[in-house]
């Protein structure tokens, strides 16, 4: 890995080298202007550098892949990337489709299938600016878009806190309740604040998931685990990332405190 590298991902500059080494899968959450409310600003990501995010890969010859081939060979036809927004968020419906089109790039959304329709209630507990969530009607669009969707879960609970018989349900639940809404195969998880242990990887297993993405920093090779998946955080440009980290972590312990 070319040094010294941020850890996340704002412009393809800095990332390019270490990009062709393997598939980076680029996490998004919220798209479009920021709330005053807001306390993680770096989960919002304006719409305008999301465009040019998009643009700048386009350019340089990264085609989208979907997550079940991540870790295919890439037969000459890399570079490649994945792109996946975590939480379901009407606001990727509102910003994000355009540029995905005009790129010609697929993307997955991470549903919480308890909350469709609603609003971020599981971190709205600490503060943070509600938003509302794509129903229905708007999943079906992104749908039919071309994209892709996958399970973040039933209630976004952190699995490991919870006993197994509730993280089986809210893993294998969440995955019958969206292919019974949607009637497409939901083959891919995300871990909820990337929180898993091999107890929870293993209810992933059983439940018939083909991979599950972390939040582990890190790009994804052949023969690594497609049930711990790395991501890269996309966000904009700062220089006090570390804090922002600092501030993550402590928000995200204080919603489990708050259980």
């Amino acid at each position: 890995m070319p040094a010294p590298l941020p850890n996340y991902y704002s412009t393809l500059r800095q990332f390019r080298e270490w990009f062709h080494t393997g598939v980076p899968i680029l996490t998004y959450h919220k798209l479009g202007p920021r709330p005053p409310r807001a306390r993680i600003k770096g989960l919002y990501l304006g719409a305008p550098l999301f465009a040019r995010q998009l643009a700048e890969l386009r350019a340089a010859g990264f085609e989208s892949v979907r997550l079940g081939d991540v870790q295919r060979p890439a037969g000459g036809r890399l570079p490649r990337v994945a792109l996946t927004f975590d939480d379901g968020f009407a606001n990727v419906l509102e910003h994000g489709l355009a540029p995905l089109a005009r790129n010609r790039f697929r993307a997955i959304q991470f549903l919480v299938a308890g909350q469709l329709g609603k609003t971020n209630e599981w971190d709205r507990a600490s503060g943070e600016a509600p938003e509302p969530l794509m129903d229905v009607a708007q999943v079906r669009e992104w749908l039919a878009a071309g994209h892709e969707i996958g399970s973040h879960s039933r209630t976004h609970p952190f699995l490991t806190r919870i006993s197994q018989a509730q993280a089986r349900e809210e893993i294998s639940a969440s995955k019958r309740h969206l292919e019974d809404l949607f009637g497409a195969p939901v083959e891919h998880f995300c871990y909820p604040y990337g929180d898993w242990n091999e107890a929870v990887r293993g209810l992933v297993i059983e439940a018939g998931y083909r991979t599950a993405c972390t939040t582990t920093f890190g790009v994804n090779l052949a023969d690594g685990d497609p049930f711990a998946l790395k991501r890269i955080t996309a966000r904009y440009a700062s220089r006090n990332w570390k804090t922002v980290k600092s501030r993550l972590g402590r928000f995200f312990q204080g919603l489990g405190h708050d259980r």
